[in-house]
């Protein structure tokens, strides 16, 4: 197949230049609009502005400049069948197409953009001309990403055309960047009428990183699939460094999406050690190897077989301990080469590295998927101080130690699975804290208060308790104070708060209300 002539339009000048002289160099006709065409000319490439090809000028300050039959009769052209069309409009084959679009996405992060700015960055002509191409990707070579041009020069080096399987590939990658790019716009300007802020439509731009060994149970299949928008520090960029003998399932990916959530938290070293997409372990510590020590012992029979987040670079030490126990996954910003080379001999174990860590508080539109349809939401990215700011009820107050340990449990809690109840204590290291008792996902409150204090033993004597949700009743209040619980902090909101706080004072115990909510279901 010929390659005569080829379009280049695009916002995005990354790599445009080498891609141009390559293709010049192999005779190939360069066609060209108005900044990319200025870029070519510059750098001394022969290029033929667009608007002497199609014998009409730009108008409306470049609003219309593509849209014109000798441009899409170029590319929607069947060669052997439309020939005599195309000569009729004065048009010729266009073989290649290399466009990417005005950058709405850019503008729209942007806070100071303007309504008035927003419209000016919809691109009308740059998907019109790659819909145009994909649709005739039996002939046209049609590229929307920088990244792809090395491999279709490579191609063009081996053979001198591109083949069909290429073709039909990126006819599929510009198809998915159009509808992505369109469902942007329409989700931006949908929301202008919305007094919400949930636009009144929306859709989810995603790309398939990878299969998955299974989904929940080995009979289901599964996939993960990548948010094109996904951001830094996010487990859809994160390099999977393990060996590779041994793929992420279904169950891997949402246990460390977990843990890497609840790692988020805080600001020192810290580890969490996730089963059944629940904390079991979680500790604070001077640094890394005492939190991740510390988190392990707390529940070192739920730990085995777990996902372990941590929320600094893994260093040797670190990685010495953590191969004590079978683990399943460890997601980290970074490892150090001796910790990843000790790591690595564990030919089972899953290691990811998000590259860099996110703010506890980073702003993101969460989506669950109910019968017919989604349910969506706003992160809850709240809970830093929510306890040193909340109300103290009880005639015992809080020690400065026990308010900083309940700030603790309060952190962890919001990533157990409701009803919530966390126990924690300092821990034997300087300067650290650890879980001591955790209990969820139970119908009853009392009955997640009662597993927890069975956790932890005799180590709830003197633990402090966070709980996600208020007592309905005092009987939460009651078995918490037989197991030597010291301090409490939960939401209140109950209709029943007098009763629960005139428990709390008749057994000694000190209670603070945080006034925030954090189910998790």
């Amino acid at each position: 197949m010929p390659m005569r002539r080829a379009l280049l339009s695009v916002s995005d000048k990354s790599g445009l230049i080498d891609f141009a002289r390559a293709l010049s160099a192999r005779g190939v006709e360069l066609l060209s609009t108005g900044g990319t065409h200025k870029a070519l000319a510059e750098a001394g490439i022969p290029v033929t502005a667009v608007e002497n090809y199609t014998q009409s000028p730009e108008v409306m300050s470049g609003r219309v400049k593509t849209l014109h039959p000798r441009v899409h009769g170029g590319l929607l052209g069947r060669e052997g069948i439309d020939d005599k069309d195309l000569e009729r409009i004065g048009g010729a084959y266009i073989d290649i197409v290399a466009v990417n679009l005005y950058p709405f996405e850019q503008t729209l992060a942007r806070r100071d953009a303007a309504f008035d700015e927003l419209i000016e960055n919809i691109d009308i002509g740059g998907p019109s001309m790659l819909r145009s191409a994909a649709k005739n990707h039996q002939r046209v070579t049609v590229i929307c990403d920088p990244n792809d041009y090395a491999k279709v020069l490579e191609e063009l080096a081996a053979s001198g055309e591109t083949s069909l399987q290429m073709r039909q590939q990126l006819a599929a990658k510009v198809f998915a960047h159009t509808s992505a790019y369109d469902g942007m716009i329409s989700s931006w300007l949908s929301a202008q009428g919305e007094s919400d802020g949930y636009p009144k439509f929306t859709s989810i731009a995603l790309e398939k990183a990878y299969g998955l060994r299974y989904g929940e149970n080995p009979h289901q299949t599964g996939a993960f699939y990548r948010d094109r928008a996904a951001i830094g520090g996010t487990l859809a960029l994160a390099q999977s460094l393990g060996t590779g003998s041994k793929e992420l399932s279904y169950n891997n990916l949402v246990d460390a999406e977990s843990a890497l959530d609840a790692a988020l938290e805080f600001q020192g070293p810290a580890a969490i050690i996730i089963k059944h997409n629940s904390p079991c372990g979680v500790a604070t510590a001077a640094n890394l190897t005492q939190a991740y020590q510390l988190a392990r012992d707390a529940d070192s029979q739920s730990a085995f077989g777990g996902i372990v987040a941590l929320n600094r670079e893994v260093d040797i030490d670190t990685a010495s301990i953590l191969t004590e126990t079978f683990l399943e996954c460890i997601v980290a910003p970074s490892y150090t080469p001796e910790a990843l080379a000790k790591l690595q001999t564990k030919k089972a174990l899953r290691l990811l590295a998000t590259g860099s860590s996110l703010p506890s508080n980073y702003k993101q539109r969460q989506f669950r998927r109910i019968s017919g349809g989604f349910v969506s939401q706003d992160r809850d990215n709240s809970g830093a101080d929510e306890v040193l700011l909340g109300h103290i009820v009880t005639h015992r107050q809080p020690t400065p130690a026990q308010l900083a340990n309940l700030q603790f449990a309060w952190l962890v809690c919001k990533h157990v699975k409701s009803n919530a109840i966390v126990l924690s204590s300092e821990g034997k290291a300087p300067n650290s804290y650890v879980t001591t008792g955790i209990g969820g996902g139970q119908t009853a409150r009392v009955s997640s208060v009662l597993i927890a204090c069975e956790k932890a033993g005799e180590l709830s004597k003197g633990s402090v308790l966070a709980s996600d949700a208020f007592f309905p009743f005092a009987d939460g209040i009651e078995a918490a104070a037989a197991k030597g619980i010291a301090s409490i902090a939960q939401p209140g909101g109950s209709k029943n708060d007098s009763e629960v706080i005139d428990a709390a004072n008749r057994l000694g115990l000190s209670m603070l209300f945080t006034n925030v909510r954090h189910f998790r279901h």
